[in-house]
């Protein structure tokens, strides 16, 4: 056997999954799924059974996984002790993000750029989910790095933050609302939103669990008509009158060009938070862990970090 096979049996374990294990393995299917067979036929027993709509571990597999995820890690860090002689920084790096976060927090493409350039050797890979999955995926170590909206103001357990934005959620309305947009309005009581159709960001985002959460305390269920991941999206909606939109607030020159007034959402004030998220005990590798290190410090340098009192760093 050798450690080419090891992986390949410790992917699919854990992808329940041929097709998937191939393409986190950036490999062809067939190639996997012989590797396995080779390992299996050199240990004389079946590791998985491929019998059901889902790969499953044999008894023997479930006694030869921990053992086939202790070589791995042996084997990296043998490598990693030789790299720090060397000088060299090699691995992978798994970042999460919010839709559109990365231009709206700081230009995330130049900072990679300048990483790879640095490091060539370290492998990223950047996945798109909502906040709860993300912070899910970063306790289960699938994670090194997020990019999370915050429901809460205390942190997870486990989970550190660095706050990067800290601004109101503001009620967007078209411009002739009878009910909303008289003159000299400029605020909304979240009571007042009881009986409207709601347009917000998707279940498990950080705007959405403060709003739900600011309605539930207030009495009520928010009754929300569209819901999509783009507040700008979301701000298109409600200007052809289709419902009030809950999204961050908003510049002028976006209010205007999208035809919608905003209203601070008050009595209780919301407030939308994003935040660079990661395991309070570290990310797993070297190579996260100067990711990190790195990217907190060029968000410092920057100025992009909040200075509200909720920000946990």
């Amino acid at each position: 056997m050798d450690i080419r096979q090891l992986r390949y049996f410790v992917t699919v374990a854990e992808e329940a999954n041929f097709t998937r294990a191939a393409a986190r393995l950036h490999l062809a299917q067939p190639g996997v799924s012989a590797q396995v067979r080779q390992l299996e036929r050199e240990l004389g027993q079946p590791l998985l059974d491929r019998s059901g709509r889902s790969v499953t571990l044999t008894e023997v597999g479930l006694a030869v996984l921990p053992y086939a995820r202790a070589a791995l890690s042996a084997v990296e860090a043998v490598r990693q002790t030789v790299d720090e002689f060397t000088g060299l920084l090699r691995g992978h790096v798994t970042i999460g993000f919010l839709s559109g976060a990365a231009a709206h927090t700081f230009d995330l493409a130049s900072f990679l750029a300048g990483f790879h350039r640095d490091h060539p050797q370290v492998e990223v890979t950047l996945t798109e989910n909502t906040s709860e999955r993300m912070l899910a995926a970063l306790h289960r170590g699938e994670l090194d790095v997020a990019v999370v909206g915050l429901a809460d103001e205390e942190p997870p357990p486990g989970i550190s933050l660095q706050v990067l934005i800290d601004e109101p959620l503001v009620a967007a309305v078209a411009p002739d609302d009878p009910g909303l947009t008289h003159t000299g309005r400029t605020g909304i009581p979240l009571a007042e939103l009881r009986d409207r159709p709601l347009i917000s960001l998707p279940r498990g985002t950080g705007t959405r669990g403060v709003l739900e959460r600011a309605c539930a305390r207030a009495g009520f269920q928010p009754r929300i008509a569209f819901e999509a991941a783009a507040p700008l999206f979301l701000a298109q909606l409600a200007a052809r009158g289709l419902g009030v939109a809950v999204v961050p607030a908003l510049q002028a020159h976006e209010a205007s060009a999208f035809g919608v007034r905003t209203l601070e959402i008050t009595h209780p004030r919301l407030r939308g938070r994003v935040a660079l998220a990661w395991r309070t005990d570290g990310p797993a590798s070297p190579a996260a862990t100067a990711f990190l290190g790195l990217l907190r410090a060029t968000l410092t340098a920057s100025g992009t970090v909040s200075t509200h009192p909720g920000e946990v760093s």
